[in-house]
């Protein structure tokens, strides 16, 4: 299994100090921990996209260009772009130019959006929310594929024998859809081919059976072979000596963190310690306990999924970055090794 992390770029407020970082201090911190993630020894690091002052990364190709300048080996992916509202000629030009600086290492986790103020800010209509995402995805698998395109479609100007440049170092970049709980998105994923990146936050992983269940049901009638398919789940992790420890230390910056989210969305709550609790409990999705805990409940989604890969979001709710690093030690020290002995059995 490859496993890795990734980060959204939040701007929260440390919850005990009240205190909220810099953007530049934030990419700094996040180029920094591109670079730990590489040394550690992880195989994937990945930067989300928002549009928002509360958020440091609107430009993950950016951002990861700065990383790939201080790694050697960590492959580096967006989660997500926006496909919805990004222009794929754009969007993949950009991505095979990280490729090219990164010696063969972009790749690319398209998603629609938990946010929706990109619509605006780019002039798009949000009622066209999932056909911009069908049509330009397909165009982007299509510039993918093809170094000279013509290509016809709705909500952009046409392409006549376009020449697509940089070409990628990989004979095409991996791309993978992210999927929150949409069948027609798990679908959507199997149909085209891609990879499916399962964003799992919460409640019991067997709700998400279906979704992959769906996906390789989709993927084989459309003739794809399932050799060629891959799962990806990604979920929050917070890890400490102990359970109890870890439970104690995150609740703050958990609580937080989804407290400023709902803001975000217009809902003034505040998650209570007892919700927490059961978010946290053994069958849930939440990772957060010692490391003996984590690596059971990843071995136990690996059983339920079969995936090929794990991504971590550690670096939530105001955390300082020396928490975040501590965690990271724990998470590449103690569970990694242990994971991908078992998976690969």
């Amino acid at each position: 299994m490859e496993i890795g992390i990734y980060t959204l770029g939040d701007l929260g407020p440390n919850p005990h100090t009240g205190e909220t970082i810099s953007t530049s201090q934030r990419l700094r911190e996040i180029i920094e921990l591109g670079k730990l993630a590489d040394d550690a020894g992880l195989d994937i690091f990945g930067i989300g996209e928002h549009h928002r002052l509360d958020y440091a990364t609107s430009s993950p190709a950016i951002v990861l260009s700065a990383i790939a300048q201080v790694t050697e080996r960590i492959k580096l992916t967006s989660t997500t772009s926006v496909l919805s509202t990004l222009d794929p000629v754009r969007l993949f030009e950009d991505f095979a130019t990280l490729d090219q600086i990164s010696n063969g290492r972009a790749e690319i986790i398209a998603g629609r959006g938990a946010f929706v103020e990109s619509f605006p800010l780019f002039g798009y209509d949000l009622s066209d929310y999932d056909a911009l995402f069908e049509e330009n995805i397909k165009l982007l698998q299509q510039l993918n594929r093809e170094e000279i395109v013509t290509w016809q479609g709705k909500f952009r100007s046409n392409l006549k024998n376009a020449m697509i440049s940089p070409r990628p170092i990989q004979e095409e970049l991996p791309i993978w859809i992210g999927v929150g709980g949409t069948p027609e998105s798990a679908a959507r994923a199997g149909r085209l081919g891609t990879g499916l990146a399962l964003a799992i936050l919460g409640g019991n992983p067997m709700h998400f059976k279906p979704l992959v269940d769906l996906y390789y049901q989709a993927a084989i009638e459309a003739g794809h072979s399932r050799d060629s398919l891959r799962v990806a789940v990604t979920g929050h992790t917070y890890i400490a000596k102990d359970t109890q420890q870890a439970k104690d230390e995150f609740y703050p910056y958990y609580s937080n963190y989804w407290a400023y989210v709902n803001k975000q969305r217009g809902m003034e709550t505040r998650m209570s310690r007892s919700d927490f609790e059961h978010m946290a409990s053994p069958e849930t999705a939440l990772f957060v306990g010692s490391p003996q805990q984590i690596t059971e409940k990843i071995l136990q989604q690996h059983e339920l999924f079969g995936h090929q890969r794990f991504i971590a979001q550690m670096d939530i709710g105001g955390q300082s970055f020396s928490d975040v690093a501590k965690g990271l030690e724990l998470f590449a020290n103690e569970v990694v090794p242990i994971v991908r002995r078992e998976t690969s059995k």
